[in-house]
């Protein structure tokens, strides 16, 4: 999605990123895990297919994809951005007759992150960014039934279990944007700063002083 090309998310430990070229050969190190492709239900790719995934997820008006990065590691201008990715994070618009859903998916990626509050940090950042840019209304989910963490997780969030599928052994969770939690991820947001990403690259190259944590 074009949308989100030039836009970096800042958080208290998490800065979102466009995915670009750069960040697939580690991704595709990640995905290459029998672990994370039966918790994202995906199927293995050679690199050249993760390349032409990339650009399609950057091209398609229905996918809405940023990276995950350690705050700490990028906030040091020698530590390159492939060295501070964490997992990354999704917006699918999946129903073209409703563009207000919005179904959300986030990966922790490096298993020494997990565990330490990053997803639910993630999850609220990326739906105040889903409501206020792309107009999302109604957010769902999809867990396997065995992912115990996430499911609670989202539940903690708000979301409502929706349906199970013993087909492919996961569950729905869905949650509809009311006025309390719009103004809640207003009011609750402000640690959250959105930035030009070429702008920010430039000072972590050195153009200007880095950016103070």
């Amino acid at each position: 999605m074009r949308i989100n090309e030039d836009t970096l998310l800042e958080g208290k430990n998490v800065v979102l990123v466009p995915y670009n070229a750069h960040h697939v050969p580690r991704y595709h190190q990640w995905m290459a895990s029998p672990d994370l492709q039966k918790l994202t239900a995906s199927e293995p790719l050679t690199l050249e297919q993760e390349y032409d995934m990339q650009r399609s997820w950057r091209e398609d008006d229905d996918k809405c994809t940023f990276i995950i990065l350690d705050k700490q590691r990028w906030a040091d201008p020698n530590v390159p951005e492939e060295g501070c990715m964490v997992g990354d994070v999704n917006i699918f618009l999946t129903d073209p007759s409703d563009p207000s859903l919005g179904e959300l998916e986030i990966m922790i990626a490096e298993p020494n992150y997990r565990g330490k509050g990053l997803g639910k940090e993630v999850t609220r950042m990326m739906m105040s960014y889903g409501i206020h840019k792309l107009g999302i209304r109604k957010f769902e989910v999809k867990i396997g039934l065995g992912n115990k963490v996430s499911i609670a997780m989202f539940k903690k969030l708000h979301f409502n279990e929706l349906f199970i599928s013993e087909v492919f052994q996961e569950v729905t969770l869905g949650l509809t944007v009311n006025e309390a939690l719009q103004n809640d991820l207003v009011d609750n947001m402000d640690f959250m700063q959105e930035r030009e990403y070429g702008k920010v690259q430039d000072c972590r190259n050195g153009a200007n002083p880095p950016i103070s944590t």
